[in-house]
């Protein structure tokens, strides 16, 4: 037993906490902050992530956490550029504008699919200084320069190829959260849809969806995500013989 400035006595494990607390947790680093931060966003979407939140996911009082990181906004890119950084770009790129293009948004693709979080969290409009996103822009130029393109066309093709990306990723936390709230995936929860859409599809007004509903069709992501870098691809690829 230890005495406090009062005098009263307290056992030595929380004598030794509060210390802690109050001289800085030397064990308490950005690196385990941010980390922490991930596994709550991971597990329970960007809405949960508090800083109280995570506080308690790595045992530490909450203003602590001031000590390593301005506030949640400093703390979300940080985030962000560390999932971004996962998987580094190769140091040397495949052969073909094409080629390193295809690698790139794939790859941000898997980063989206690991991080739910991530595409609603990154921004279009107002980008965020985040470097290792910064690496998949200049990435994208790279691939494009030489080619006969402006460098404001080449920034519009990276947009728009990433923007494919981050968009049907934005259905990644919402489909998640959608699961925890229903307790069913996407293929049951459209069992029970199916009689209604038959229904509504066979009543001569939709005969396409009508024919539609009868292939039984599966809305996948990763198909669709494919689907439409391949098609954006193409059509790049004809908009550069043109020119």
């Amino acid at each position: 037993m230890v005495a406090d400035p009062a005098g009263t006595t307290q056992p030595a494990g929380v004598a030794a906490r509060a210390a802690r607390h109050h001289e800085g947790d030397p064990d308490l680093t950005r690196e385990r902050i941010v980390a922490a931060a991930i596994r709550v966003a991971d597990a329970e979407g960007l809405a949960q992530l508090s800083m109280r939140r995570i506080a308690t996911e790595v045992g530490a009082a909450p203003m602590s956490l001031y000590r390593h990181v301005n506030g949640k906004d400093e703390l979300l890119v940080s985030m962000m550029d560390s999932v971004l950084g996962e998987d580094p770009l190769p140091a040397r790129p495949p052969e073909g504008w094409r080629a390193q293009l295809e690698l790139s948004s794939r790859m941000q693709w898997q980063v989206f699919r690991r991080h739910p979080w991530l595409a609603p969290a990154l921004s279009i409009t107002r980008p965020q200084l985040i470097p290792n996103g910064m690496r998949h822009t200049e990435w994208a130029l790279r691939a494009l320069d030489g080619l006969g393109l402006t460098i404001q066309e080449m920034m519009h093709v990276h947009t728009t190829l990433f923007s494919h990306v981050r968009g049907l990723a934005l259905n990644l936390e919402a489909e998640a959260q959608a699961e925890q709230d229903s307790g069913l995936t996407s293929d049951e929860w459209m069992q029970t849809q199916e009689h209604g859409f038959r229904v509504i599809a066979g009543t001569g007004d939709f005969p396409l969806l009508n024919r539609l509903v009868n292939s039984e069709m599966e809305l996948d992501l990763d198909q669709l995500f494919e689907f439409g870098l391949g098609r954006l691809l193409d059509g790049l690829e004809r908009h550069l013989a043109g020119r």
